[in-house]
This record gives C-alpha cells, sequence and structure tokens, in this order.
C-alpha cells in the first residue's frame, strides 16, 4: 500500500475533515503533509468568503497528517493562525512542512492558498508528542 492509501484510510477515520468538510489528502510524509479543498457553498459565511474556520481545521487536519503519519502519536499544544487574503480562486490548499520536533515537542508551520497562488492564512502549531 503506498503512503497516500495508507493515509487516506488511516486519517478519513477523522469523518468531520474528511467526510463533513471535505478535505482530500493529497501528500503524506513523516513531517509533510499536503491538503485540498474545493470551496462550496456550505464553506462560505454570510458574507459570502470562506469561513474562518476552514482555515483552521484544514491547518489542523494538515498538522495531525504530517506529525503522527509513520510516527508516534502527536496532539496539537497551541496553535496560532493569521488570515492574509481573502480566498480568489476555488480550491484551498494546506501544506504543512515540520520546522523541528524533539523527544516530547515538535513545531509545525502550514501555509494555505488557493489554486490562483495566492497565499490566503499561515499557521504555526506546537505539538506534543504523547509517547
Amino acid at each position: 500500500m503506498s503512503n497516500i492509501d495508507e493515509a487516506r484510510e488511516f486519517f478519513g477515520k477523522d469523518l468531520y475533515a474528511s467526510e463533513t468538510t471535505g478535505i482530500e489528502i493529497l501528500a503524506a510524509e513523516p513531517g509533510y503533509a499536503k491538503c485540498a479543498l474545493k470551496i462550496e457553498d456550505k464553506h462560505k459565511n454570510a458574507l459570502g468568503q470562506v469561513m474562518g474556520g476552514v482555515f483552521f481545521v484544514m491547518a489542523d487536519y494538515a498538522f495531525a497528517i504530517a506529525s503522527n503519519f509513520k510516527q508516534s502519536p502527536t496532539v496539537t499544544q497551541t496553535s496560532q493562525i493569521v488570515y492574509l487574503s481573502a480566498l480568489k480562486g476555488t480550491t484551498l490548499y494546506a501544506e504543512t512542512e515540520k520546522i523541528r520536533a524533539g523527544r516530547r515537542t515538535c513545531f509545525y508551520k502550514i501555509s494555505l492558498y488557493d489554486d490562483t497562488g495566492e497565499l490566503c492564512a499561515y499557521v504555526t502549531t506546537s505539538g506534543f508528542i504523547t509517547s
């Protein structure tokens, strides 16, 4: 089974991200993940823009994949999001990269951008490695 198939099978159990929200895993490696979400009306707020929580769910899901795939179980300790631009395209991407990992903690950055290349939000997350 390939990494992507293995990741989709395991993280597909996160029903809120995978089924309710509709996030798709595009790449998964230890310390790295990339996800995509085709924007629908259900993702928009009353102003017609993508709801801030959608960005955060994408970032959290991408972090979960990158920090847990073929690694010790890890949970979020802290997370900070900075919204930079409204989504201009029709698809949102979250790309996660491990910056540092120690015995008990780790630090990741997550870039959220659309299919026009516009950087929409940036997230930093510290994780706690539980085992």
